[in-house]
């Protein structure tokens, strides 16, 4: 999913071999590549620069250059913009630009400037892992200026309102006189007001660049008298790299998006007065009961949107399904909706964890700022709205054991905690203003419920934190709009696109998916006609023989199943399947022993097994069935007093058809084969299994004589983080003595290997 073609700077793909070999192994490319356009992050991997990030990187360091040989610099001519859409990785592109530009011998110093504390926090993060301490940040004005003095401080984050203080407090500094590189981040934002004029004449020796994935243009520039500078052009001068959500799209570097609009009210045609009408029309969008159905509509189709029967590893975690943001319209509404949530949760049996931000917005209704900017002034907040925000953050504080409050500095590490939860997915659903719809990047991010006024860059903005890159299961961003945002969408995406993108950004319809389409003079088939094909090549319970036949087989369920991940987040879909649970079952059974009997021998982790068939095994793992469905059964076998064998049957063919149960089907079966049992399952179940699984776990300990206390806590842990830790120092520490020297310790090892992850694999997600 990570892998990128190589391209010119245009962003046109070279794929033919010969251009390859003639463009990317040139002397002075492949040297600059390895030399120059490489990251080796603090987590140890390798990031190699994309195409259209090298060429942007190249076009600055060449305006710095080719400007300051000519004096140009202090002028608009000496800098430029970069527009890559949201997603597409500004951020490295910032850090090797930085890094290239105070190797410069005439270069003093590199300001990276962001508006918001909270995207002054992220780029810190992101720099630090680029490399560790290759950037400097500011708590204060104070800092900031030891920071500007020390000449070997070459790379500094700021915040522009910092910058802002520091002009006001030293006049005449001799900063302003030194060569400076000033890069602004996201510079669709403030960066077009009075700071902005400050910051330009009080340097005098400087190069400007600014990074936005949304350029204003003159059609979509705000009218207020409040901005001196109207456009992205006109404040930073020349475009000098475009990389458009259309190039990242088709390259596969960003997902395109999924919306559903879902109408909650009826628009009052009668109404001619604009004003009156859209005063209306808001109050009925506040109303109780409209609040009520949007929520229940969220948590009835929360699993479905997120898919939460998708199971992954991030980072050593076991995960299940995606999250969320809701973005509303005003703090009164987050306030409304935050209630609702918890009032219809505490009423459901599925539990979510719920959180909520929001700041003061000076602007928060004012037409004109397309996504109006929040800070951290939590005390210019009126008391009902500060009362309610500092409850919710004792919510979170009982969820997660911490101590946040509205207070300045509690706050602002409340925003970073929540920061860090939500993109590790602790976090379910995030109602927000404003916060977070811009610069926030979560890959475990999948949907945004909107009920909220968007349009041109601040739609852009907002679809685009559900667009990142994580594995197969995750093919596009949900969005998911309680008002009708159709023609700001199609608008915003032919402006940042172009007029036809739309069929590039947004994925096609149900009925597209469903029944075919065709497109550029192909013709692609739709589900129904794929499971036509599969029922009449491969009737249900035959067998399948011949490799070619196999392999025949494995692409068109991959296929099927590919199209099926799309359409289970249509709300059209359900009672659409066509296939009967059971027939199902049974080619997921066949296509699971084609994947163990082919992967004999291979890398566990490696599904292209095959130079011609890929297995979608993410894809499996995702229509999984869970043990409470097998559970239920087993009940309901019970029930019959054991003499009905046909829910034995059903039981057999859901476990086959589940990766995850395969290993667990023995001791299904031996629940099953219990003497005095009840029809009470659910309590039962937890007792047998704490007790089969400490037998087990005995029986390993003794017959590979492991030490049982270290053990015990290695077991533990891995069900807690729900992955096995083969690799480190945990696992010797469980070990018998044996010489590090011994021929046998490197088998006994393994053979304790195998044993424990068979026992994982067996009992983890049972309980």
């Amino acid at each position: 999913e990570f892998t990128s073609y190589w391209a010119d700077a245009g962003n046109r793909v070279i794929a033919d071999l010969s251009g390859f070999a003639k463009t990317f192994f040139a002397r002075h490319t492949l040297l600059n590549i390895l030399t120059r356009y490489c990251v080796f992050t603090s987590e140890e991997l390798l990031l190699v620069m994309r195409p259209y990030q090298i060429a942007a990187t190249e076009k600055i360091i060449s305006r710095i250059e080719v400007s300051a040989n000519y004096k140009k610099t202090g002028t608009i001519e000496a800098g430029g913009y970069i527009w890559h859409t949201t997603g597409s990785g500004k951020t490295l592109t910032s850090f090797k630009t930085a890094q290239l530009a105070t190797a410069l011998p005439s270069v003093d110093k590199v300001l990276f400037i962001v508006d918001r504390k909270d995207l002054d926090h992220q780029t810190m993060i992101e720099y630090d892992l680029f490399e560790k301490g290759a950037a400097n940040s500011n708590t204060s004005t104070k800092v900031l200026k030891k920071q500007l003095e020390n000449k070997d401080v070459r790379i500094i984050i700021t915040t522009i309102q910092k910058l802002d203080r520091f002009i006001g407090k030293n006049k005449g500094h001799v900063v302003y006189k030194q060569h400076m590189v000033l890069i602004f981040d996201e510079c669709h934002r403030s960066q077009f007001g009075d700071m902005h004029q400050k910051i330009v004449k009080t340097f005098k020796n400087y190069h400007l660049f600014g990074f936005t994935g949304t350029p204003i243009f003159a059609v979509n520039a705000a009218s207020s008298s409040r901005s001196l500078l109207y456009t992205t052009p006109q404040t930073f001068g020349e475009k000098l790299h475009t990389y458009t959500i259309v190039d990242a799209i088709n390259d596969g570097n960003v997902l395109p998006f999924r919306i559903d609009f879902i109408n909650t009210i009826q628009k009052k045609e009668h109404i001619h007065d604009a004003n009156v009408r859209a005063i209306d029309i808001e109050k009925a969008m506040g109303a109780p009961e409209r609040v009520r159905e949007v929520t229940q509509y969220i948590l009835d189709h929360f699993d479905q949107k997120t898919k939460r029967s998708t199971f992954y590893t991030l980072k050593g975690r076991r995960l299940a399904g995606f999250n969320s943001i809701f973005a509303v319209a005003s703090i009164s509404m987050a306030k409304k909706y935050y209630t609702e949530f918890a009032k219809q949760l505490a009423e459901r049996k599925n539990k979510l964890t719920v959180a909520t931000i929001f700041s003061f917005s000076p602007n928060e209704d004012d037409p004109e700022d397309l996504l109006p900017e929040e800070g951290f002034e939590t005390d210019k907040l009126d008391k009902s709205s500060r009362d309610f925000l500092d409850s919710a953050i004792k919510d979170y504080n009982s969820a997660f054991n911490t101590s946040f409050d509205t207070s300045a500095d509690k706050f602002e590490n409340y925003y970073k905690d929540l920061s860090k939860r939500v993109k590790s997915r602790e976090v379910d659903l995030l109602i927000v203003v404003n916060m977070f719809l811009t610069g926030f990047d979560a890959k475990t991010m999948n949907t945004l419920w909107v009920d909220k006024n968007l349009r041109q860059h601040g739609l852009i903005q907002a679809f685009s934190r559900t667009n990142r890159i994580l594995n197969s299961v995750k093919t596009f961003g949900n969005i998911i709009c309680f008002r009708d945002l159709k023609d700001a969408t199609d608008e915003a995406i032919a402006l940042f696109g172009n007029p036809e993108a739309g069929g590039i950004v947004l994925l096609k319809s149900y009925s597209d998916y469903y029944n075919g389409y065709e497109e550029d003079g192909t013709y692609t088939p739709g589900y129904a006609q794929l499971i036509e094909a599969l029922l009449e090549k491969f009737p249900p319970g035959l067998p399948i023989e011949g490799e070619e036949a196999q392999k025949d087989f494995i692409r068109l369920y991959g296929a099927i199943l590919r199209l099926n991940n799309i359409l289970t987040a249509f709300d059209d879909f359900a009672g659409n399947e066509i296939l009967p649970p059971r027939d199902f079952q049974d080619y997921q059974t066949m296509y699971i022993d084609l994947y163990q009997e082919m992967s004999k021998g291979k890398s566990a982790d490696k599904e292209d097994i095959n130079d011609d068939i890929v297995f979608e095994m993410e894809l499996v793992k995702q229509i999984e069935v869970n043990i409470d469905y097998i559970l239920m059964l087993v009940a309901k076998y019970r029930e019959t007093n054991c003499t009905d064998k046909n829910i034995l049957v059903t039981i057999g063919k859901a476990i086959g058809s589940s990766m995850e149960l395969r290993s667990k089907k023995k001791l299904i079966e031996d629940f099953i084969a219990g003497v005095n049992l009840t029809t009470n399952v659910d309590d039962e179940w937890p007792v047998y299994v704490a007790k089969q699984r400490e037998n087990d776990l005995q029986t390993i300990i003794a017959e590979e004589r492991l030490k049982p206390d270290e053990t015990q806590k290695f077991i533990a842990s891995a069900f807690r983080d729900g992955v096995l830790k083969t690799t480190g120092t945990d696992m010797d520490k469980i070990l018998p003595p044996i010489s590090r020297f011994s021929a046998d310790r490197a088998g006994k090892k393994q053979s304790v290997i195998e044993k424990l992850a068979a026992f994982f694999e067996k009992y983890f997600g049972v309980a």
